[in-house]
């Protein structure tokens, strides 16, 4: 998910970094992850002496709509993990762990038959929602409709293998999926057809645009009126200009402490509208216990020292990007889309995020350590594997080449600070390649349903994707793909516009060799990465780490892979 470019690391680079990355916990990064179905142990206890309390959270801005299955942010999908739940789920541990997927509205891991296209789940018994009405058959079958009906982002590429997608996707507000989720309300169980077998299937069913809601939700997208929930948390209110108040789900009952374990906190209080500057000084003070945003530059030094064993540092297999819009002037030029990836100094994005410590220069669209990445980097000058410096001279030839200069181009990047700074380092680029570039900053709140919708022409915007499950499709046939480009729709996570039937072609093959030889199939996508970049839809820039501040009031911090910090299981006095 990059969901509202998921969540931004620190601000410019000080000699203060140095102290920071020293000071700071770091969680470890080992190891390649178990399959959907592997099994593991549970989890630690729930602990009723540290039940209680208000957490009490910070951030510049909301990110928009809180349904569920429409909302693509790493904001809320922290949050809807102590809320909503799937028939599987991610299991809500730190560490690697926490890419295994364990049953969750079900009460077990499907039976899976028919070559690997039918899933077969028994529903748990007793699940109430946050509103009184008991969980059926009924509101599971409802929920995978809607996900269709409310054109959630990844209809068309995490559910279409399901039998009557192709129709739901063509005419959204019909869809009945009547052969492909079917429920039996007698025995209590719900039996999904897919098209074709997907290895990946279990993961996509662990997301949270999968979750299962009442099923007489509205079939349009929910926005600020939050649905009923089946987790320990309920949401309470949603101003998205002012606050979010999440509180007990008096229905909750934990039935399954690995998918969905009780929260300690009574209340989550989550404000919005702080400068970044002011959410630093409330964690240090006691006024909150954690913020979303970067903390900036000038207060990374006080973090790092004063503040040191408060601020955890964890690696993310995620990288931000430029996305160049291939139908629109001037990046409908191939020529002028690899001139930007030839002039793009890394190096100097790295700084502006927060130094070495923090983040390195990404080359590929896979990031390292990920399924499927390659060490390759097409566009570094001298060559090589990794990336060493910007060519800034072949840059101006690929744009002379191109007869693009002098054309405008518009920069949309979110208004934080380091959002802003890299976005005008990119405007100044740009001026530097002879084009009459502007930069417009917009709040994280809207930024990134703005820069899907083509209707708003976004020729150029900074943007970033951190993932949903540990597959290599998740970044190349997510972002990339004929699939997941729906010109004049604010779900349009394919921001490029790319489409190609030949790539296309190739995805589709890496998929269905990833049904019998992962690692094959995983050579195919390190292949498709490398054909993606030769066509420049997108410019890599750096690969990322994450630092979460928290307050002396907090406890059991734990960070998960799969969606990071834990809110839920946080304790708080």
């Amino acid at each position: 998910m990059s969901r509202n470019a998921r969540r931004g690391a620190l601000a410019a680079a000080t000699v203060a970094l140095t102290l920071t990355a020293a000071a700071c916990s770091s969680s470890s990064d080992s190891g390649s992850s178990s399959g959907p179905g592997a099994s593991s142990s549970g989890s630690s206890a729930f602990q009723a002496q540290h039940k209680g309390g208000t957490l009490k959270l910070v951030a510049h801005a909301a990110a928009g709509s809180f349904d569920p299955q429409v909302n693509y942010t790493l904001q809320y999908w922290q949050l809807f993990q102590s809320m909503y739940d799937g028939l599987l789920a991610f299991k809500k541990v730190g560490g690697q762990e926490s890419f295994t997927v364990v049953p969750d509205l079900a009460t077990a891991m499907p039976k899976v038959t028919n070559g690997g296209k039918t899933y077969t789940f028994t529903l748990r018994k007793g699940v109430t929602f946050s509103n009184g009405k008991a969980l059926t058959t009924d509101d599971v079958v409802a929920s995978f409709q809607r996900i269709f009906k409310v054109s959630s982002p990844t209809a068309g590429t995490f559910y279409n293998g399901i039998v009557g997608a192709d129709a739901c996707l063509k005419t959204p507000a019909s869809c009945t999926l009547s052969k492909g989720v079917i429920g039996d309300a007698k025995a209590g169980t719900v039996t999904i057809n897919l098209t074709a077998a997907d290895p990946e299937f279990e993961y996509k069913l662990a997301v949270p645009h999968a979750v299962v809601v009442p099923k007489d939700s509205p079939t349009k997208d929910a926005g600020t009126k939050p649905l009923p929930s089946t987790g320990p948390y309920m949401a309470a209110s949603y101003d998205p200009n002012r606050a979010l108040k999440l509180v007990r789900n008096p229905h909750f009952k934990e039935w399954s402490r690995q998918a969905e374990p009780q929260g300690y906190p009574d209340a989550i209080d989550y404000t919005f509208g702080q400068t970044v500057e002011s959410e630093v000084t409330a964690i240090e003070n006691g006024q909150a216990d954690w913020m979303y945003d970067a903390p900036p530059a000038d207060r990374l030094n006080e973090i790092g020292t004063k503040y040191a064993s408060r601020a955890h540092v964890n690696p993310l297999t995620a990288f931000w990007y430029a996305t160049l819009n291939v139908n629109m002037a001037p990046f409908n030029n191939k020529l002028a889309r690899q001139a930007i990836n030839w002039a793009v100094d890394r190096s100097a994005v790295v700084r502006l995020y927060g130094g070495t410590n923090l983040a390195s220069p990404a080359c590929t669209i896979l990031p390292p350590g990920f399924p499927g990445h390659v060490d390759s980097c097409d566009y570094t000058k001298g060559g090589g594997t990794t990336w060493k410096a910007a060519d800034l001279a072949k840059a101006k030839e690929l744009v002379k080449q191109s007869g693009t200069a002098g054309q405008e181009v518009g920069i949309v990047t979110q208004d934080d600070d380091v959002n802003k700074s890299i976005g005008q380092y990119l405007q100044s680029l740009l001026t530097q390649l002879g084009y009459k570039a502007t930069l417009k900053p917009l709040s994280g709140n809207i930024q990134f349903t703005y820069i899907q919708n083509t209707k708003n022409k976004v020729q150029l915007a900074l943007t970033s994707w951190y993932q949903d499950y540990p597959a290599a499709s998740d970044f190349l046939n997510v972002l990339l793909s004929c699939a997941s480009y729906h010109p004049g729709s604010d779900s349009s996570i394919n921001i490029s516009g790319f489409c190609d039937k030949g790539v296309d072609a190739k995805m589709q093959a890496a998929l269905k060799t990833s049904q019998t030889d992962k690692a094959s199939a995983d050579k195919q996508w390190g292949a498709v990465d490398q054909t993606l970049m030769a066509q420049s839809p997108v410019v890599p820039l750096i690969n990322p780490k994450m630092i979460d501040f928290t307050s002396t009031r907090v406890g059991n911090y734990q960070f998960s892979k799969q969606f990071y910090m834990l809110v839920g299981q946080l304790w708080v006095k």
